[in-house]
């Protein structure tokens, strides 16, 4: 399979627009126990310690974002140890309806693709080829196997994609924010196929998810996202900079620079020439 068709499907994944409204920002000033706030009287701790108060932190970090559609404009720089150049990539997502993305090299379009509740779509206009799937193909680039429609959309919006719960995870906090932590292996069942994971999240001290990273316990799979450069844009926070490490029997990694981020409607054209190729999922 061409590399333009690599890139579609993982930046499908892995690219990542977290829109929160501005409000929950100042919920880091919401009145709790002293040992979930941090002590700005007092000379920071960078060992992590155990948070008894757990309910501003879930109901910071749960909850999806309000928003109608949103426009991200960004600079893409994947390694896969074969060469492709440096993207311009435009990712429109539009909430439970569809993610839809358009990937430029030299100002000449190269692929274009869209996912929604009920697949992914993606064309390479350099070899004219096509595909047409379920989220499996996606589950297995990314190697794991828990990825839908609603988990994606998670991803894109750097929301927590992966279900998090005060009896199997441990959260603590020193310095640079929280972290929580699983403490039992985490079983994740997708139409019938179950694997087990550990998890490790980072969040900084307003909430920011910084990190996420799905150990597979029986294998050397391993899926970390990073996030970095957060703004507020528009009433949003939104992070400028995005990378993505995949390991397994292939490593990727891919960059990306978020430059400018739009809130308005746009259209969404896809369809396929009928000279195309069909590229059968295995």
């Amino acid at each position: 399979m061409k590399n333009w068709i690599i890139v579609l499907l993982l930046l499908f994944a892995v690219t990542s627009c977290k829109t929160r409204n501005a409000g929950r920002k100042a919920s880091k000033n919401i009145k709790t126990d002293s040992t979930f706030v941090l002590d700005t009287d007092q000379n920071p701790k960078d060992v992590n310690e155990p948070i008894r108060n757990k309910l501003p932190f879930f109901e910071n970090v749960i909850p999806q974002p309000k928003f109608e559609q949103i426009k991200i404009s960004s600079k893409v720089n994947v390694e896969t140890g074969s060469f492709i150049p440096t993207l311009d990539a435009t990712i429109y997502i539009e909430k439970d309806k569809k993610v839809w993305m358009n990937l430029q090299a030299f100002i000449i379009t190269v692929a274009r693709g869209i996912a929604t509740p009920e697949g992914i779509k993606g064309q390479d206009k350099t070899s004219k080829t096509y595909i047409d799937s379920d989220f499996d193909y996606l589950n297995n680039l990314l190697n794991v196997n828990f990825l839908d429609y609603k988990s994606l959309e998670k991803i894109l919006l750097g929301r927590t994609f992966v279900k998090i719960n005060d009896s199997q995870f441990t959260l603590t906090q020193n310095s640079q924010g929280f972290k929580m932590v699983s403490n039992v292996n985490q079983k994740i069942e997708t139409e019938g196929k179950a694997r087990e994971y550990k998890i490790a999240l980072d969040y900084d001290t307003n909430y920011d998810l910084l990190s996420v990273n799905l150990k597979d316990v029986l294998s050397p799979d391993e899926l970390n996202v990073s996030y970095s450069n957060w703004e507020e844009i528009n009433g949003m926070r939104v992070p400028k900079n995005v990378k993505i490490i995949i390991k397994g029997s292939k490593n990727s990694q891919i960059l990306l620079e978020n430059t400018k981020f739009d809130f308005s409607r746009m259209d969404t054209p896809y369809s396929v020439p009928s000279s195309y190729k069909k590229i059968e999922i295995k």
